[in-house]
C-alpha cells in the first residue's frame, strides 16, 4: 500500500517547474495533464539556457575566436549526450527542429533515394499524422504502396496481421507509444520480425522518450525520431537517429551553409553525416538545453517513471470509471502515462473548456490522429497525460471537475 501511495505522489516536486510553482504561489495551482502535447520545463533547463545565452552564445563551426569555440564545443557535447541517451554514436545523431522534421527527412532523403514505384511501406492505425502524411507524400511522388497495419480491439498492434503483411515490405514505420491511447508497442518483436523479412524500421519515439528507456543498439532499428519539448527540454529541437551506414548513403534534403565541404558555381560537395543534414544555423541553445533535460530525466530514472506512469494510469482509470456516462477509449496491454476518454452526449471541446476554466489542462480533439478516430467511430477524445510532477491530487481534481461539467452541460 505504501509503495502505491509513493507512486501516486509526484516523482519530482512540482515547484521545480517555475510555471507550476508560480501558479501555486499566486493561488491558482495548475493541474497540468497535457504533457503528451508538451512538457513543462524544470528550472535546471531554463537556467542552462539563460547561462548559455549570457556566457557562451555565438554561432558554431565557423568562428576561430574563443566564444564561438565554446559554443561549438557545447553543441557537439549535446550531440554526444543525446547519443548516450539512446545508446548510439554521435555521428548517428542529426539535430532537427522536431520529430516531425526528423520523419520528413527520412521520407524525403531515404525515401526518394531508395524506394521505388510499387515498393511497400507499412504504417499502423495508431500513428500520429507526422508518421502518416510524409509517407502519403512519398506515395504521391514516387508511387510507393502505403499499407495499413491494423490494431485489435484493445488498441494494440495486430501482430498476426503484421506477420502476414511483412513479406515484400521495404519499410515499417511504427510508433513506440501511441499519443492517443498510450499504447506501448512491442518494438523489439516488431523490429525483429521486420529485419527477418528484409525490411527497414523507422520508429516514432516522440511519446516514448519521456517514459521509456530507448536503446537503438538493442532494438536494431534503422531510424528513430524524438523531440525535445516532450522530454522537458526546449521546443524547436528534435533528434533523428540513423544507422551511420545509411546516413552516409542519404542525400541532404535541405541545403545551405554549414552542410557543405566545398562549393563552386559549378558543383557542391556535401559534408559527411550528420553535418550534411544540418543546413544553416542550427538550434544551438535548444540542443544544449536538451542535453540538460536528458540529464534531468535520467536522474529521475526510467524504472521510477514507469512505476509512476502505471500507478497514475490505474488510479485515473478507476477514478474516472466511477463517473456516469464516461467511457475510456483503449485498453492496451501495456500503457504509458496517457488516458483517453469521452463523455456521452458531451463534446470534448466543451468539457475541455470547462476544465481549463478550473485550471486543469487536458487535450481535447483528434490529437493529430484523425484516421484512428475514424476507425474508433468517434470525432475525438479528452486526453489526460502524466509527467514526473503529476500526482493523485491532479486526478482527483480532474474527476471532480468532470462531475461538475456533467451536471452543467447535462
Amino acid at each position: 500500500m505504501n509503495d502505491t501511495l509513493n507512486e501516486l505522489a509526484p516523482l519530482v516536486d512540482p515547484d521545480r517547474f517555475p510555471l507550476l510553482a508560480r501558479a501555486r504561489t499566486e493561488g491558482k495551482p495548475i493541474a497540468y495533464l497535457d504533457s503528451a502535447a508538451s512538457a513543462q520545463k524544470p528550472a535546471i533547463v531554463l537556467d542552462r539556457l539563460r547561462d548559455f545565452y549570457e556566457r557562451d552564445y555565438a554561432n558554431i563551426h565557423r568562428g576561430v575566436y574563443p566564444l564561438s569555440e565554446r559554443s561549438t564545443e557545447a553543441y557537439e557535447a549535446a550531440r554526444a549526450r543525446v547519443a548516450r541517451f539512446i545508446h548510439a554514436r554521435p555521428e548517428e545523431i542529426v539535430f532537427t527542429r522536431g520529430a516531425t522534421e526528423s520523419i520528413n527527412l527520412v521520407a524525403y532523403s531515404y525515401g526518394d533515394r531508395f524506394l521505388q514505384s510499387g515498393d511497400r511501406v507499412l504504417i499502423s492505425q495508431l500513428e500520429h499524422h507526422a508518421n502518416i502524411v510524409p509517407w502519403q507524400q512519398l506515395r504521391d511522388r514516387r508511387g510507393i504502396r502505403l499499407d495499413l497495419l491494423p490494431i485489435d480491439g484493445h488498441g494494440d498492434i495486430d501482430m498476426d496481421s503484421l506477420r502476414r503483411m511483412l513479406p515484400g515490405a521495404k519499410l515499417v514505420c511504427i510508433t513506440a507509444v501511441a499519443n492517443t491511447l498510450g499504447t506501448v508497442t512491442p518494438l523489439k518483436e516488431i523490429i525483429a520480425l521486420t529485419r527477418a523479412a528484409g525490411a527497414r524500421a523507422m520508429v516514432d519515439a516522440a511519446q516514448a522518450a519521456p517514459h521509456l528507456r530507448l536503446d537503438v543498439a538493442d532494438l536494431d532499428c534503422d531510424f528513430l525520431a524524438f523531440t525535445g519539448h516532450k522530454v522537458y527540454g526546449p521546443d524547436g529541437i528534435g533528434v533523428l537517429y540513423g544507422k551511420a551506414a545509411l546516413l552516409e548513403e542519404m542525400p541532404p534534403w535541405q541545403t545551405g551553409g554549414d552542410m557543405i565541404r566545398t562549393v563552386t558555381f559549378e558543383r557542391t560537395v556535401f559534408a559527411e553525416a550528420p553535418r550534411r543534414f544540418e543546413a544553416g544555423t542550427p538550434p544551438i541553445a535548444a540542443a544544449i538545453g536538451l542535453a540538460t533535460a536528458l540529464d534531468f530525466i535520467e536522474s529521475v530514472g526510467f524504472e521510477q517513471i514507469g512505476a509512476h506512469d502505471r500507478a497514475l494510469a490505474n488510479y485515473a482509470i478507476g477514478k474516472l470509471g466511477e463517473i456516469p456516462g464516461l467511457k475510456l477509449i483503449g485498453t492496451p496491454r501495456r500503457r504509458a502515462g496517457i488516458v483517453s476518454f469521452v463523455m456521452d452526449g458531451l463534446h470534448p471541446h466543451d468539457v475541455g473548456t470547462l476544465l481549463g476554466a478550473a485550471d486543469i489542462c487536458v487535450r481535447t480533439g483528434h490529437h493529430c490522429a484523425q484516421p484512428l478516430m475514424e476507425h474508433l467511430g468517434i470525432t475525438g477524445t479528452i486526453r489526460a497525460s502524466f509527467a514526473v510532477h503529476s500526482h493523485a491530487g491532479d486526478i482527483d481534481r480532474l474527476a471532480e471537475e468532470l462531475v461538475k461539467a456533467r451536471q452543467l452541460l447535462g
